[in-house]
Formats: structure tokens, C-alpha cells, sequence
């Protein structure tokens, strides 16, 4: 593991960290926010999973999430959004929604992608225990929580789903809440899968829900500017499912905002504080 960027912030610090993962079969990079708590004790950590096209970097320099990470005594872990090298197989056509850039965290079982593409098990298992491993005395990985954006969004709500004893809270911003019914998803899974629709419901929210529930609540935030909203997102679709199936949820609908991150700077205080009060214990 190598420290390549570290800056001050809110008198935490920032950090850029590149290790090999054994999992993904490359080099990665992840972004870690260790607030100024942790020189002195362990803190919890929250999982920030970006969306399509970003990589480690989007989050941390346009969320302004560092300021309440300080405050709430919270490290904020996000990693990159899949594999990264020259011999990591990407789109075809070069096209931005599948490949490099976007992993959709999960395990592809398709040749060329089964060999780099299981951000699944990057994020659920690989990452929190190097995490542990190298900061010991700084973050407490018994105390996590997971929250994310877009393909993010719908990463963090599958994998809370999926881990309800990894994960005390999950949250997400404009989330991908069924890709098996939008063409994101219907495009990345059968290239990431193939026809087996059984491993695609393992990784669809709402197939998730009705299959296992989800005894812990769930908040979403939308903008009702995004232009993603009717074709790729459908929030209600969620609400459906949590309804039959009895899940506490909370879809906070934005008039005027879209999908950037000047909607998720806006209310990401509110979910990390959110967050906050299921990391204290």
C-alpha cells in the first residue's frame, strides 16, 4: 500500500492510496478522509460508492464532504468505480455507461470481464480488510455504514441488502434502483452476466427486497430535475417493493434539482449525519 496525495483538511486528513487488489487482478486507487479524531482513537467509516464514469477523485474534491466528516468524527472511504490497467477489458465501442468506469459492484462471470471485473467483492471484502489491516488504531471496520450515487447508489443499497450485519445504515442519491427494468442495467449485466437472469436479480434492489426484506431503513435522496429520472432510475419501482415487502423508506424528492454533484454537495450533510447516529454504536 502507498500513500501517493495527502492533504490537510479541516484539520483531518485527505489521502490517496494505491495498492494492488488481488481481487480485481490490477492496481487500485481509493480515497480515505481521516478526520482529526482518529489521531487519537478509532472511528467508524462510511462507504461512498460514485456512479458512472467517476473514479476516486469525483467525491472528494465536489461533495464537500470533509468539513461534517470533521465534525461527526467519521472517516469517509471511496473507492474507484471498477478495475483500472491497460489489460483490463473495456467497452467495445468505448462507450461511457458499461466498462471502464463503470463495475456496477458486482462479480462478472462473462469472459473478458471475470477476471478484473468483481468490484462486489472489492468493496465488500478486499478493501475493509486492508483498510484494517494498515489503520488499526484509526478506524473501527466493526462500525460501517455505505451510501452512493447513481451506479453508486444502486452498489451501496445492493450491498447493505445483501450484508445486513456488515452494514448499520445505507443511504443513496439518485440510485439505479432496478437495473434489470432500465437500459444501464439491462446493458451491463448481460454483458457482465450473460443471460442468467437469477445473477441479475442478486444485484437488482427491488428483486432484493422482495426476495430477503431489509430490516433496517432506507433513505434516498432525488432530484426531480434529473434527466435520468423516468428511463434509468425509478424511484417508484423502490417504493413498490419496499410497500409489499414491509421495508421502511424515506425518497426525498428535490424540485430544480438534476443529477450532479451540486445536488449531492447540497444534501449530503444531511445524510451523513444521517448516517452518524447508527455509527455511534
Amino acid at each position: 500500500m502507498e500513500i501517493i496525495e495527502r492533504n490537510r483538511s479541516f484539520d483531518g486528513e485527505q489521502l490517496r492510496i494505491k495498492h494492488h487488489s488481488q481481487a480485481l487482478s490490477c492496481d487500485m486507487i481509493f480515497a480515505l478522509y481521516l478526520p482529526p479524531q482518529a489521531a487519537t482513537k478509532k472511528v467508524p467509516v462510511l462507504w461512498w460508492l460514485s456512479g458512472l464514469t467517476c473514479n476516486d477523485q469525483n467525491f472528494v474534491t465536489k461533495a464537500g464532504s470533509q468539513r461534517i466528516a470533521a465534525e461527526l468524527g467519521i472517516a469517509i472511504i471511496a473507492p474507484d468505480t471498477s478495475p483500472r490497467g491497460d489489460d483490463v477489458p473495456d467497452d467495445a465501442d468505448k462507450a461511457w455507461d458499461f466498462g471502464l468506469g463503470a463495475g456496477f459492484y458486482i462479480n462478472a462471470t462473462q469472459v473478458p470481464f471475470n477476471k478484473h471485473y468483481r468490484m462486489y467483492d472489492y468493496v465488500q471484502s478486499e478493501l475493509p480488510a486492508l483498510v484494517a489491516k494498515e489503520f488499526p488504531d484509526k478506524i473501527d471496520v466493526s462500525r460501517q455504514s455505505i451510501s452512493g450515487h447513481s451506479m453508486g447508489g444502486h452498489g451501496a443499497l445492493t450491498l447493505a441488502i445483501r450484508n445486513p450485519q456488515q452494514y448499520k445504515s445505507v443511504s443513496a442519491f439518485s440510485p439505479i434502483v432496478a437495473p434489470m427494468q432500465c437500459p444501464w442495467g439491462e446493458k451491463a449485466f448481460g454483458n457482465y452476466f450473460g443471460n442468467d437472469k437469477t445473477l441479475w436479480a442478486e444485484h437488482d434492489t427491488c428483486e432484493l427486497i422482495g426476495a430477503r426484506g431489509y430490516d433496517k431503513p432506507i433513505l434516498v435522496e432525488q432530484g426531480l430535475a434529473d434527466n435520468f429520472l423516468a428511463n434509468q432510475l425509478k424511484p417508484e419501482l423502490l417504493e413498490e417493493a419496499c410497500k409489499k415487502s414491509s421495508v421502511s423508506l424515506t425518497v426525498n424528492r428535490r424540485e430544480g434539482y438534476d443529477h450532479s454533484y451540486y445536488f449531492i454537495s447540497t444534501f449530503f450533510e444531511h445524510h451523513l449525519r444521517y448516517h452518524a447516529q447508527y455509527l455511534a454504536t
